[in-house]
């Protein structure tokens, strides 16, 4: 395994780097480059009221590519109704929407903070999840060949930097060894840098800012939170298969995975999906993400990638000390990779426990990004869920 010695805050990436003038445009149109981040639209400082209601509307207010639902819906069956007080918890915790699937059915249900069974909520880093299943599914397809490939063999705009002789293995897992700083109270940091440096000319904005930075410890060594690696992912995903993310996820997960309602993929200043943030998406569609994994991929409409890849890439690569969390391939574990989670800051979360064929979605806007004693509570719940089943 893996150690931890130094962990990087977990700050989802999501200063939105669009102009005035982009928010206005269609997702067919390519924002200009170079870009500024408007004030008003740097989600992670936005005043707590203004989070609870917009989260809701980010297709509204930004850039989005729209993912059309399946055109064979996968249904959610009511199951015994779990007789659980969540009321405090929900109003504490500003959660948006709780789900809970058993054994295929649905369990428990409910919504907060004006959510509707139709409405999106922006899912941040939940949404790299979605991309490394997107690895998965071009392995199968044969457009990538293998994750011990080396990133610029699919990239070769990326070589000469640090990124040299880095796998796709290393960049699914985080485990590169190339600097990254994913403060978001340090302006200074690549997080903010990333969405203020303007690209050079006919070149992706992802490639060049990670083509300069420097190498911080040997491939394989060290685990460094790093969203513009995940947003690498899906710059490579897009250049191997020949297709926008978002059209990809259409065909490879939204409908053979049965979804039954449209979902939006944030697109960077260039036009392009944002591999590591910022799919939006119904808290029903988000539990059918969830027995995707679950299921390892078999799915109504099909297999999405192989079920090896599904355990591969939820098993714990990476074990934090003192700590009950681990790293797969973009997916969080748990008890050393019998539960895995897809997590986003503000509190989401997909929380599956194959053992008890049990997924458990929360949508939320968390007064803070990321909170100890906020996860420790949503934790709590989890375990009184359980007790209940």
């Amino acid at each position: 395994m893996i150690r931890t010695l130094c962990l990087a805050p977990l700050g989802l990436a999501l200063l939105l780097g669009v102009t005035p003038a982009a928010a206005q445009a269609s997702p067919a149109q390519t924002p200009p480059v170079p870009f500024a981040i408007p004030a008003d639209m740097q989600v992670l400082f936005w005043p707590a009221e203004r989070r609870e209601r917009d989260l809701r509307r980010m297709p509204e207010l930004i850039p989005h590519a729209p993912i059309a639902p399946s055109p064979t819906p996968r249904p959610l069956p009511a199951g015994p109704a779990l007789d659980l007080d969540l009321d405090a918890f929900m109003q504490a915790e500003r959660v948006a929407g709780l789900l809970v699937i058993h054994r295929g059915q649905v369990r428990l249900e409910r919504y907060g903070l004006g959510l509707t069974p139709a409405d999106h909520w922006g899912s941040f880093s939940m949404t790299k999840s979605l991309t490394s299943t997107l690895v998965g599914a071009a392995l199968s397809d044969g457009t990538i060949r293998s994750t011990g490939d080396l990133v610029t063999d699919y990239l070769p705009d990326l070589a000469g930097g640090a990124y040299d002789g880095v796998t796709v293995a290393q960049v699914l897992t985080m485990t590169s060894g190339v600097r990254w700083n994913e403060d978001y109270t340090d302006p200074a940091s690549d997080a903010a840098q990333f969405y203020l440096t303007p690209p050079p000319a006919d070149a992706d904005a992802t490639v060049a800012y990670l083509k300069a930075l420097p190498r911080a410890y040997p491939p394989g060594q060290r685990w460094n939170y790093n969203t513009g690696e995940t947003n690498l992912i899906g710059v490579l995903v897009a250049r191997a298969t020949g297709r926008p993310l978002a059209d990809y996820l259409k065909d490879k997960v939204w409908d053979p995975a049965g979804m039954e309602s449209p979902a939006f993929w944030m697109l960077d200043a260039q036009g392009k999906e944002s591999g590591g943030c910022c799919v939006s998406a119904t808290l029903r569609d988000w539990g059918r993400v969830g027995l995707m994994a679950l299921e390892r991929g078999t799915v109504p409409g099909g297999q999405i990638a192989t079920p090896g890849w599904f355990e591969g890439a939820t098993a714990q690569s990476v074990d934090f000390p003192d700590s009950d969390r681990g790293y797969g391939a973009q997916w969080w574990t748990r008890a050393e990779g019998a539960q895995f989670e897809a997590s986003g800051i503000f509190g989401q979360m997909i929380h599956v426990d194959p053992a008890r064929d049990l997924v458990v979605v929360f949508l939320a806007s968390w007064p803070v990004a990321t909170g100890r004693a906020r996860s420790d509570a949503r934790l709590a719940v989890i375990d009184r869920i359980k007790a209940e089943l």
